[in-house]
């Protein structure tokens, strides 16, 4: 499940694959942003479009109904995806992510062939219930229970800020094990929960900062009963593995979709500082102007490298664990100072609703949180790169 893969999909499938995307988020889903943020809401045709092109399982495999695209084709899709509303993106995001990935990992033959092909479909939503009010990125610290009993499992807690989750017919669960065994107790595990089961309750949809049209919610299980075959794998120990090399693949595809935000706000900025004239000179021939273009320039090439090489290394298997947080924390903390040169450069027009830029300013804030913030990204980077450095020194 963990070895190093290959790309199936041919350079010229994919291509093709890339240009359809391209043209369907540029022609289609780009114009009606605005109607997007006004409603906070994906407009059902744009969603049935996008499962009648495959995205609602791109990065599945094909005998489930997907496309069957690497990492390494994954993030050129994200370049492709952070080119408008994020929240765009995340209505299928998490069935190709964070939720598909644990599956087609470390799902059962019978959990794969119950779940994927309607992933794929965009039949089912699936949602990440990882994070809690009391434990964000680190899993361990978890309340949420899973205990054993007649055969099955009973499962209590709360999660927070799961996204889709108003939308989700499968709610991917992680919670600690109790009842089960002494060697397992206290472990985590992954739990598939349908969203009708008796005791989920779905909370209110949040009301965010940014990402409108992106849903999220709490979500409280209340002695939800599920049976022996809702554990994942049908081992409790592939839970907390599972949560943390998903998380890993979807910092590389997260890494992606800021690059492409960016890009976007570049655009914007050289669009408009092209245009717009101040004292009859437009503002792109300031030096001043110049020289905060070149600075997003400079950051969204050095951002889509990185993402690209890491992909690379995540599909040889030869860093799925350092190089992902690193590109996370570099290409988000980019993506971020990108946004804020668009304002900039768009001067009080940037701070109106009506501008891409003010979306983009607020839209990419969150992609420092989600996954892992910043600062989990410098211990997982910091604490590596010790480890590193003492095997080399223990083999010395």
């Amino acid at each position: 499940m963990d070895a190093p893969g290959t790309e199936t999909v041919s350079a010229e499938d994919f291509e093709q694959v890339r240009a359809q995307v391209r043209e369907f988020v540029r022609e289609v889903v780009v114009p009606r942003e605005r109607e997007i943020a006004d409603t906070d809401a994906i407009p059902d045709d744009v969603r049935e479009q996008a499962a009648a092109m495959g995205l609602f399982g791109y990065a599945l495999p094909e005998e489930y109904g997907g496309l069957g695209l690497a990492i390494t084709q994954d993030v050129e899709l994200a370049l492709e995806f952070g080119y408008t509303a994020l929240s765009f993106r995340s209505l299928f995001g998490t069935n190709n992510g964070i939720a598909g990935q644990v599956l087609v990992g470390w799902g059962t033959d019978e959990q794969r062939k119950r779940w994927l092909e309607p992933m794929a479909e965009g039949r089912v939503i699936a949602s990440f219930a990882l994070t809690e009010p009391e434990a964000g990125s680190d899993p361990s610290g978890m309340r949420s229970t899973a205990t054993w009993t007649d055969g099955g499992w009973v499962i209590s807690g709360r999660k927070q800020y799961i996204t889709n989750a108003p939308l989700a017919d499968l709610l991917v669960t992680f919670a600690k094990v109790r009842g089960y065994s002494d060697d397992d107790d206290g472990r985590v595990a992954v739990f598939l929960v349908p969203t009708d089961s008796a005791g989920v309750t779905i909370g209110p949809k949040d009301h965010k900062m940014g990402q409108q049209g992106a849903s999220t919610s709490d979500v409280m299980f209340d002695d939800v009963r599920v049976g022996a075959d809702a554990l994942v794998s049908g081992e409790v120990r592939a839970g907390f593995r599972a949560a943390m090399t998903v998380l890993a693949r979807g910092r590389v595809h997260i890494s992606a979709l800021a690059m492409g935000l960016a890009q976007r706000a570049l655009d914007e900025s050289v669009a408009h500082s092209a245009q717009n004239r101040q004292g009859g000179i437009p503002t792109g021939e300031r030096q001043l102007v110049q020289a905060m273009l070149a600075e997003q320039q400079s950051l969204v090439l050095a951002g889509t490298a990185m993402v690209r090489e890491t992909a690379r290394t995540y599909l040889d298997g030869s860093d799925r664990r350092l190089a992902p947080s690193a590109t996370k924390l570099f290409c988000t903390e980019a993506a971020g100072k990108v946004a804020d040169l668009a304002v900039q450069v768009h001067g009080g027009a940037g701070y109106m609703r009506e501008m891409a830029v003010e979306r983009i300013y607020r839209d990419v804030r969150l992609l420092r949180l989600y996954e892992g913030t910043s600062e989990i990204q410098k211990l997982i980077v910091g604490r590596e790169l010790i480890r590193r450095e003492n095997e080399r020194n223990a083999r010395a």
